[in-house]
């Protein structure tokens, strides 16, 4: 279930992205997710240094479920879409897909947990963010 709609980033890949061979290193995947998650979040006018210092909050990935279809390569223009489909008491759950030219190039299932930023302990998310996530406000 998708709580909202999709969220495009796009992402140009660059020299330093890719190995010697000009493809993507794998762990590039979750830097591009993390930019379209952070972006998306800004896109709702929820900046994630003003929660660290006004809430005492933070979004850390739980866990992460990825599959590699497909290379990406030097200069690639790619889109990361996000959605999310799951808002729990203290965390969130995404569907991330990398395209290149719309084909499929990876995809992942992931849980991000809302923090105490000073406790590193789990807390709920703040009710503001929720009304926002779903659209409420």
């Amino acid at each position: 279930m998708t709580l909202m709609g999709e969220f495009d980033w796009p992402i140009r890949v660059y020299y330093e992205d890719t190995d010697s061979g000009n493809v993507v290193y794998h762990s590039q995947y979750l830097n591009f997710m993390e930019r379209a998650r952070t972006e998306w979040l800004r896109s709702l006018g929820i900046e994630q240094d003003e929660l660290r210092t006004q809430q005492n909050c933070i979004f850390a990935v739980h866990s992460m479920e990825i599959k590699f279809k497909h290379p990406a390569r030097f200069n690639d223009a790619l889109l990361v879409r996000s959605q999310l489909y799951g808002i729990h008491g203290a965390s969130l759950s995404f569907s991330q897909k990398v395209f290149c030219e719309n084909n499929l190039i990876c995809e992942a299932k992931i849980k991000v947990a809302c923090l105490d930023s000073n406790r590193f302990r789990s807390m709920p998310i703040p009710s503001f963010i929720v009304a926002r996530l779903k659209g409420e406000c």
